[in-house]
């Protein structure tokens, strides 16, 4: 796991990212599993899902293995929009961690 900058040059841009989930690989680049961001004091909505969404296709160009599959993950600590909400719930690639889930103890 780490954080991560990838360059848009068709935007000349370049963007942050605040999680990447990495795989095991015998032999040659490990894969990416995962993409996200985390915003403490800010309600994520669907803005926020279309910049990872953006940056994973920028990987999946670039042939990073395991980019086109990667999950999508948004941590917040002020919740997320209804449209979020509803996209998360209809795409299996999407993952929606709020505060309730990271202080909720298991059984």
């Amino acid at each position: 796991m780490g954080t991560g900058t990838v360059s848009d040059p068709a935007r000349k841009a370049s963007h942050e990212l605040d999680i990447v989930l990495f795989g095991f690989a015998d032999s040659g680049p490990e894969p990416v599993l995962a993409i996200g961001e985390a915003k403490w004091n800010e309600v994520m909505g669907m803005k926020h899902l279309e910049r990872l969404r953006l940056i994973r296709a920028l990987l999946t160009a670039r042939g990073k293995p395991g980019a086109a599959s990667a999950r999508l993950l948004c941590f917040s600590g002020a919740g997320f929009t209804d449209g979020l909400r509803a996209e998360a719930s209809a795409a299996e690639d999407v993952v929606l961690t709020g505060t309730a889930d990271l202080y909720q103890t298991s059984r």
